[in-house]
């Protein structure tokens, strides 16, 4: 692909002759930049419907790219209520970690569209069809900047309305939703989704309200310790060793809410070749960063509206009820979902409170 396509590379089954036009003179006008112009990767994007859900026939489906301010470029599915006019609000869907476009994030983005709303399902950085180099990783910093990239490339689409834009987080991209909303003023509200902490799970561990502040503090050194020394191996071996995603076969004494991933990510429900968790995982030392810069140090000072959906049952709720403790203002939501677990969450539609969020983006996005 040539140098110079400014968040915009729309592949799809058929591109129209005015996307064309428009990615013709963006390529044009980034060359004329040099240096600082905003250039794209080439991705190997498939066409075919390779999805974990049944495609909707009240929408229309559509592969696009956009470049992040590092460089890196994203790939996402772009759905559209058929038969829409005029500008649109949008929201741009990512997640969960460790996920693809083609699993939970995807079926959100869908189920939107066919509720009114232009959506995006974007694959992060260094996962997926997305571009970047080492291949999965994560990083606190990148991964809250990939959703303000979905935002540039949203803002300059033709029926999207610029002032009506939204996002949705789920799992890990939860927090990562109300990272990025804290730091990107265009994002009118925010849903993070059966969330978790990250940063404060990397560093801490599960389930750390009762441990003690002193014993934490030995329990990360001596992480810091083992992973920089796989730092050093895996330089030594030329290639970045794995942290294994979701077991093929479950030990006895797993922790229930890793039965409850299995359940998605290594069975018909949810398995994607592309999706990490379902395969590999994350690269070993991803942890580093996550336990030294902290994600949602400033939510407390996000001003747009802000939901935190979590299930009753889900391991992770306190994540989502920690992080809504720090959020201010009477324009943040904290949503409860009876009987539901963190997985249900992710793909149950009986249990995922679809009416509440078209509710929620309907007043918001006004």
């Amino acid at each position: 692909m040539l140098a110079g396509m400014l968040c915009i590379g729309v592949m799809t089954m058929g591109m129209s002759a005015e996307a064309a036009v428009q990615d013709r003179n963006m390529m044009q006008s980034a060359e004329k930049q040099g240096d600082r112009a905003i250039k794209a990767e080439k991705l190997n994007l498939t066409n075919k419907w390779d999805k974990v859900f049944a495609k909707s026939d009240k929408v229309d489906h559509r592969k696009v790219t956009f470049v992040n301010r590092y460089g890196i470029t994203l790939a996402a599915d772009m759905y559209v209520p058929k038969n829409a006019s005029g500008k649109l609000p949008a929201l741009a869907v990512s997640g969960p970690f460790g996920a693809v476009k083609e699993q939970s994030s995807g079926l959100y983005a869908q189920e939107m569209a066919e509720r009114g709303f232009l959506t995006i399902a974007f694959d992060p950085s260094f996962t997926g069809e997305s571009g970047g180099q080492p291949r999965f990783v994560a990083s606190p910093d990148i991964n809250t900047e990939d959703f303000s990239a979905a935002v540039d490339f949203l803002s300059i689409q033709d029926n999207v309305d610029p002032n009506r834009i939204g996002i949705i987080g789920i799992c890990g991209w939860g927090g990562m939703a109300i990272n990025a909303a804290a730091m990107d003023t265009r994002i009118k509200a925010t849903v993070a989704s059966t969330m978790y902490d990250m940063s404060r799970v990397m560093a801490n561990g599960y389930f750390d309200n009762d441990k003690d502040a002193g014993a934490l503090a030995k329990e990360r050194y001596a992480n810091r310790q083992a992973l920089n020394k796989q730092r050093t191996e895996d330089y030594r071996n030329g290639a970045y060793k794995n942290a294994g995603g979701v077991p093929d076969q479950l030990p006895e004494d797993a922790p229930w809410f890793v039965k409850d991933y299995y359940t998605y990510y290594k069975t018909e429900r949810g398995y994607h070749p592309r999706s990490l968790n379902s395969n590999g995982g994350w690269n070993q030392t991803t942890a580093l960063s996550f336990m030294n810069m902290p994600i949602l140090s400033y939510s407390n000072e996000i001003q747009n509206a802000v939901m935190v959906l979590h299930g009753e049952k889900a391991h992770s709720r306190y994540f989502g009820e920690d992080a809504f403790k720090k959020l201010q203002g009477n324009n943040k939501e904290l949503v409860i979902v009876p009987g539901a677990s963190h997985i249900d969450l992710y793909d149950n539609k009986d249990k995922i409170p679809f009416d509440r969020l078209v509710a929620f983006f309907d007043k918001k996005l006004k």
